[in-house]
């Protein structure tokens, strides 16, 4: 062991947070509200209701309370695999021959396998206490729908998933795993819905997109009494709860005064990065620390590196409210890369917001470079990790081989948001050499972008 910080930096139980934190208080420049798509005006919680849960719209539309409170169930829940432990990747340093200090954040310890159940147990917990039947949502690779499946048993809730097409036929197991939970699994877009037929008849043989599949769960969420709408990213309420990820990265470095210079996370949506970078954000926007924040999107689907800061509405479909953020426009459908989780068109209001301010940076890396870190740090660090999570990984390689030029010492944490047990029809074609980097022309960008709704500044 090179020094006196352990290879994992766990964290006692009651050291586990008792409050999420909201970003939103500390920003000097809000997110800009979701706006009705039929009248451009702000959105009224009354609006939201028939969508979300009572509880979570009001944590939607809040923007000035710092810190809630996590309910005492939901601490029970989380307690099962919670507090996640800190590793320090003392094995990849010594493959690169840095001398950066890399730490990574593991959320891939629980049974639904990445960081999606800190935010599908609070959404399925407000259900139940509205006394819903149900929910229904979207899911890319599958992660977020296997831990919203997962929540949804443990409180004998319905749960209605519309699964990525492409990601559907990829990932049967995952598929699987959800079905073994009780949830129902459609392929998306489908039939089943007037969306989905729609969005079919306009792209015949389309592979979908998260996108689509968020306009079909909507759709089926609003006209079936009992149901409401969960998202696994994007939305301010899954930040929020995705903040655990953060505050305990914070404590657990604290406790070794160990201060990172880089941060480092995937962005699709931004559920995963807006919760690890928070406590730090933070600091930050106070003036109270000063921290370099990266976020990294799939050359792909590069809403950040690429995109437009606009209104746009969330969904391919067009019928969800409409969001202030950095988008590829709505009727962007990605290539069918193999990191399912980021292919989404937009990004995070809040994450938007704070790129555009200047406090975070991007970059967008290319899926079979991807993959050559993700097998790096399988045969250095003994996991597997999710092609999401790979992402991170690529730039937190890149960065300690820039340290390894220089011979500066820098800090270096990124988020490992789960396992890849369930991609290994990636890594199958990533092994066998025919793994291919799609991206996007600017013509393909522009088009998109093009149909953006126009919306009064």
């Amino acid at each position: 062991m090179k020094d006196k910080i352990p290879y994992k930096i766990y964290l006692n139980e009651d050291e586990m947070p008792t409050h999420w934190y909201n970003l939103r208080a500390d920003m000097k420049t809000k997110p800009s509200p979701l706006l009705n798509p039929a009248t451009c005006k702000p959105l009224k919680a009354e609006e939201l209701t028939p969508i979300f849960c009572e509880e979570l719209v009001k944590q939607e539309l809040d923007d000035t309370t710092p810190f809630i409170e996590i309910p005492k169930d939901i601490r029970d829940f989380y307690r099962m695999y919670r507090p996640s432990p800190l590793v320090r990747a003392y094995c990849l340093e010594e493959a690169l021959d840095t001398p950066a200090k890399i730490y990574y954040k593991f959320e891939g310890n629980n049974t639904s396998g990445s960081h999606k159940l800190n935010s599908a147990i609070a959404q399925a917990y407000y259900a139940k206490k509205q006394g819903l039947k149900g929910v229904t949502t979207e899911t890319g690779a599958g992660q977020w729908g296997t831990a919203l499946s997962m929540a949804c048993a443990y409180l004998n809730l319905d749960c209605k998933v519309f699964m990525v097409k492409v990601s559907y036929e990829q990932k049967p197991f995952r598929r699987e795993v959800m079905r073994t939970y009780g949830a129902s699994v459609v392929p998306s877009p489908s039939e089943a819905t007037e969306v989905g037929k729609k969005i079919l008849a306009e792209h015949p043989g389309t592979t979908g997109s998260l996108g689509c599949a968020i306009s079909e769960a909507v759709e089926v969420a609003v006209k079936n009494p009992g149901y409401r709408y969960v998202l696994g990213s994007v939305l301010n309420q899954v930040l929020l709860h995705q903040s655990i990820i953060g505050l305990e990265t914070k404590t657990a470095l604290d406790k070794y005064d160990v201060k990172p210079d880089i941060i480092i996370g995937c962005a699709g949506g931004g559920s995963n990065l807006g919760g690890l970078i928070a406590p730090f954000m933070r600091e930050k926007l106070r003036g109270e620390a000063d921290y370099r924040i990266i976020a990294v999107e799939p050359a792909s689907c590069p809403s950040f590196t690429r995109g437009t800061f606009a209104y746009d509405f969330a969904d391919t479909g067009m019928i969800c409210p409409l969001a202030k953020m950095y988008t590829l426009g709505s009727s962007f459908i990605p290539s069918a890369n193999h990191a399912g989780g980021l292919r989404f068109h937009g990004m995070s209001s809040i994450l938007s917001q704070l790129y555009h301010d200047g406090y975070m940076e991007a970059v967008a890396v290319e899926q079979t470079s991807v993959f050559e870190a993700a097998v790096q740090f399988a045969r250095t660090e003994g996991i597997l990790p999710a092609p999401e999570s790979a992402h991170a990984i690529r730039t937190a390689v890149d960065e300690a081989l820039k340290c390894k030029k220089t011979g500066e010492e820098k800090n270096i944490v990124f988020g490992l948001t789960g396992t890849g047990y369930f991609d290994l029809v990636a890594y199958q074609k990533f092994n066998d050499g025919i793994m291919t980097d799609e991206i996007p022309t600017d013509e393909e960008i522009a088009a998109s972008v093009a149909k953006l709704p126009k919306v009064d500044a």
